[in-house]
Order: C-alpha cells, then sequence, then structure tokens
C-alpha cells in the first residue's frame, strides 16, 4: 500500500504533477463527456463545520452530487461514489431509472458504492484518509490511467486523497481557496473591473472589524446600513446586517467605539446565531464589512462557468438565485434562466472572472453571484458579490437539465436547447421544507410522485427531478428541479409537486400526523 506519509512539500508536488497530467489527457469538453473513463465522486462539504451546522440536515447535502450518476448514460462511464453513511436503495434506483436508452442493469453494474458508516460531524474526505483500507478498496476499483475524482469543494483534505488514490482532482487546486472567500472575490472584481460594493480590507478581530466598518463609512457617508460577512461563510449563513440608523448622530470621533456596541445588536441572516458565537469564529475565519446595496427592487442573479485544463472558459448558466431569511440573503432556489434583460451582461462578467481565475491555475466550477437593482431609467445595475471555487446550489439543476436532456447550452442568446431545439427552462430548491412532510421515507415519496404522476417524462423533457430525499423523513425537508417548457410551465410543475405533498400529508385537523395512504400499497402487482 502507498505510503500515508507523505510530508506536506512531497504531497503538493505529487499533486501538481496528477493536476499536469489531467491537463494532458484531457484537452476538450467532449472528451469530458462522452470518453472512456472512471469517475470517483466524493461529496464531502470541506468547509467550516462549524458553519454546516447552521444548515438543517446538512449531513444529507452528500446527496446533492447524485447528479452525477447521469453520467452512467454514456456505457463507457463507470462511477464509484462514496457517502459517510449508506443510501437508500430506493434512492439509487430513482436516478438510475432516468437514464434513457440505458438498461437498468447495465447502468447499475457500472456503478460501485463505498460507506464510511460515519455519521460523525467531519468532512467525508477526511473520514476516507482515516481508512486506509477503504482507501485501497477505492483505489482497486479504478484505472488510475483512465480516472479522475469530482468533489463539492478542494481542500487540502481532497488533494491528500487525490494523492493517496494517486488519481487526479478535477477541481481548483487548495492552494486558489483564497479566490473563493468573500476578500479573494473581492480582489478579482478589482482586477477585472467587475463592479462592486464598497467594502474593506480583510480582518480577523472584532476590535478592526469596527475600525474598518468606521473606515468603510467614512468614505460612503451616505450608507445606511452594512454586511458583515465572514470570509469563509457561504449561502449567506456568515452574514449579518449592521444598521447605522441609530449611530447617525455619532460624532466620527466616536464611530469606532458605537459601532463596537452595535455589534451585539447585528441581524443575523443565520437561525439562533450569537454575536458571541459569531465573533468567536472571526480569528480563524476573518471577516469584512460591505456596504449593504440599498433598491426597491432587488434580485441576486448568478452566472456559472467551468474552466477546462486547457484553459478554455466555458459559461455553462445563468440563473435568478431565490434567497430568504431576514433580509434576504439566504439561499433557497432558482430559476434558469437568468432574466433576459441582463443574462448577456453577466456572461460578459462571468467570462473575465473566469479567464482570470484560469490564469491563476483553476480548474473546473466556478460561479459568481450578483446583486442586480432597477434604476431609475428602467437599467438593472449589476454589482458582483463573491466568487463560489465550488459546486453550489445551481450546480446540480442544471447539470441534471444536461444529462436528461444532453442538450446545449448557447452562449448567444442564453438558453439551454435540447436536442429537439425547444428551450427548457427549470426553478430548483434545496429547501422545500414543511413539519408535515417528516415522517416520510423515500419509498413515501416514490408513491406519491408515481400516484401523482410527478416523475420527470423523457418523452417531453418536463417533470421533475427530486434530490435530498434523505433530508425528508427526519427533517421534512426536500430538493427538486421542475423543468419546462416555458418559465411558467415549470413554475406550475413545480406547485403541482407542493399541492401534491401537502395534500398527502394532510390531515383533518393539519396537527402535522401523516394521513393513511390515499392509494393502496400494492405487493408483487396485488392490492
Amino acid at each position: 500500500m502507498q505510503s500515508q506519509n507523505l510530508s506536506s512539500i512531497d504531497q503538493a508536488d505529487k499533486f501538481r504533477q496528477l493536476q499536469t497530467d489531467l491537463r494532458t489527457r484531457w484537452q476538450t469538453v467532449d472528451l469530458f463527456d462522452t470518453g472512456d473513463y472512471d469517475i470517483l465522486v466524493v461529496p464531502s462539504l470541506s468547509l467550516d463545520q462549524r458553519e454546516m451546522l447552521k444548515i438543517e440536515g446538512v449531513h444529507h447535502y452528500e446527496e446533492r452530487l447524485l447528479f452525477s450518476l447521469i453520467r452512467l448514460r454514456n456505457p463507457f462511464t463507470r462511477l464509484i461514489y462514496v457517502t459517510s453513511q449508506p443510501l437508500h436503495p430506493s434512492v439509487i434506483d430513482y436516478y438510475l431509472q432516468l437514464l434513457p436508452g440505458i438498461p437498468f442493469s447495465h447502468a447499475r453494474d457500472r456503478l460501485l458504492l463505498f460507506s464510511t458508516y460515519d455519521t460523525s460531524p467531519k468532512p467525508l474526505s477526511e473520514k476516507i484518509l482515516e481508512r486506509p483500507r477503504l482507501i485501497q478498496r477505492i483505489r482497486q476499483a479504478l484505472d488510475s490511467k483512465k480516472s479522475y475524482m469530482i468533489c463539492y469543494n478542494s481542500t487540502p483534505l481532497e488533494e491528500a486523497l487525490s494523492v493517496q488514490l494517486n488519481i487526479p482532482l478535477l477541481a481548483a487546486a487548495p492552494d486558489l481557496l483564497y479566490w473563493g472567500t468573500k476578500s479573494g472575490s473581492r480582489q478579482i472584481f478589482a482586477e477585472c473591473n467587475v463592479p462592486l460594493p464598497a467594502g474593506s480590507q480583510l480582518v480577523h478581530t472584532a476590535d478592526d472589524l469596527a475600525e474598518a466598518a468606521a473606515e468603510l463609512w467614512a468614505k460612503e457617508p451616505h450608507l445606511k446600513r452594512m454586511v458583515i460577512k465572514l470570509n469563509e461563510g457561504f449561502s449567506g449563513e456568515g452574514n449579518a446586517l449592521l444598521d447605522l440608523k441609530p449611530l447617525q448622530d455619532v460624532s466620527p470621533a466616536n464611530r469606532v467605539q458605537a459601532i463596537r456596541e452595535q455589534f451585539s445588536s447585528l441581524r443575523f441572516q443565520a437561525v439562533n446565531e450569537t454575536w458571541e458565537n459569531f465573533s468567536s469564529r472571526i480569528p480563524e475565519l476573518g471577516a469584512i464589512a460591505e456596504a449593504f446595496i440599498e433598491g426597491e427592487e432587488k434580485r441576486s442573479p448568478s452566472v456559472q462557468g467551468r474552466i477546462m485544463p486547457n484553459g478554455e472558459v466555458e459559461i455553462l448558466s445563468t440563473h435568478d438565485q431565490i434567497l430568504g431569511g431576514p433580509d434576504g440573503q439566504i439561499f433557497l432556489g432558482c430559476r434558469f434562466p437568468a432574466d433576459e434583460v441582463y443574462r448577456l451582461r453577466l456572461q460578459e462578467l462571468g467570462v473575465r472572472v473566469g479567464q482570470n481565475l484560469a490564469e491563476k491555475g483553476a480548474l473546473e466550477r466556478f460561479g459568481v453571484d450578483f446583486i442586480a437593482v432597477r434604476q431609475d431609467n428602467g437599467q438593472w445595475d449589476l454589482q458582483a458579490i463573491e466568487i463560489n471555487l465550488r459546486k453550489g446550489g445551481t450546480t446540480h439543476p442544471f447539470m441534471t437539465l444536461k444529462l436528461l436532456t444532453n442538450g446545449r447550452y448557447e452562449r448567444s442568446t442564453g438558453l439551454f436547447y435540447s436536442q429537439q431545439g425547444r428551450p427548457k427552462f427549470y426553478t430548483a430548491t434545496d429547501n422545500l421544507q414543511k413539519d408535515r412532510y417528516q415522517g416520510l421515507l423515500p419509498n413515501d415519496l416514490m408513491d406519491i410522485i408515481a400516484h401523482n404522476q410527478l416523475h420527470f417524462d423523457s418523452s417531453t423533457e418536463t417533470g421533475t427531478v427530486f434530490h435530498l430525499m434523505g433530508c425528508l423523513s427526519q427533517f421534512g425537508k426536500l430538493g427538486l428541479t421542475s423543468i419546462g417548457n416555458s418559465p411558467q410551465q415549470a413554475e406550475e410543475i413545480y406547485n403541482k409537486v407542493v399541492k401534491a405533498l401537502d395534500e398527502e400529508t394532510g390531515s383533518a385537523d393539519d396537527a402535522g400526523w401523516l394521513s393513511p395512504p390515499t392509494h393502496p400499497i400494492k405487493w408483487n402487482g396485488r392490492g
């Protein structure tokens, strides 16, 4: 077995060599999508685990990359999927039954599932590294000359796993992680001449944060609010709103102290967050202060791209994000594509950012989030907020659409077309959550899908694809992507799902107890 005690220098050198091999081996998009290769999927959420705990059911989010199973529609693809705990067989069957033109048994034979059987709050990649025998079994199942690993995000843990398995990682190298932080994003936006809100430098103490916020206010005296952001926060969960209105009469000389005192009254976006906990993360994660963009009509569009091993930047999609939380800063879902009034502009700005990242050596997915505000003249002003160097909440809906329809994204229009040339649209979420859904098992969901004809229909290429099914029973939480031939149809399909789930889980007193099934369970064809 390969030694697992490589020095950090040797590991970094080996990793760079594997990444060089990747760039040499695969030069085009077509080879990734149609070639003969083994894919190792490690859906580890290697992010700050204390921040991760703010998301209900987060230990089930390893399921978000299950769209990768649709890659088995290529009869030459073999895929290994690793999780912390075993996946429900019905969930696997559900994805494999989506594959058009591929016998279920043929796809299943090319899929290998591994689990660490470890539910501890540690990243999956760390759990795998702690199990050398599991690493050995994975290594034996891969053809190292035509394999690569994909992950949710890339950190030293994924680098170490790549080296242990001797296969390249299709992701940005961990030493580039800074460019996906709040402060790193702002630096790239400035380098690319991409518009961004006024903001502060990165700081690592609460006192320095108060000084940075006061300096920002002095430069932007019109500000009414600021956003205080943990530098490595995500999905808006690491954001807090600082209201400056109570401090309007404070003299500039006393603003630092007044802001420091006002921190205890921050409006946090994460549920049950406190200043005591938030401030304890600042030394480790860093923080910035940023101008809050005001406006009567605001939206949060985003653009997604991919950097190929040859350095080519491909724009994949644009979205209008659906945000929630106290001040509309927490990601709940998205609609594809973004509004036509700014989607081509989003693409242009996305290319700028992608080219900058490519020059820095980045690979694979990136996304850029914006705030759009309608001006008095009717135009939309776009301000870039952050870069995501990972697979985000918009990745799996779009890849689900692309892999199911085998269609294409057209940059000239910003639309996605099926093979029949029909534009496709969707509404997607990770956060369809209601208490009344608690107690539903994956098999129950399959019954509801079948009875109410909610499934994706490959003949019309419309319908709903479900994910995060493991969250349903305990948390009443479900993810879905509703695909239609118009934005209105996609929304109608989404609403049909919600209505069906509500009706199936309703009761006379609506007290949260599940009503009996409205259709009989059948065994071997008998009721």
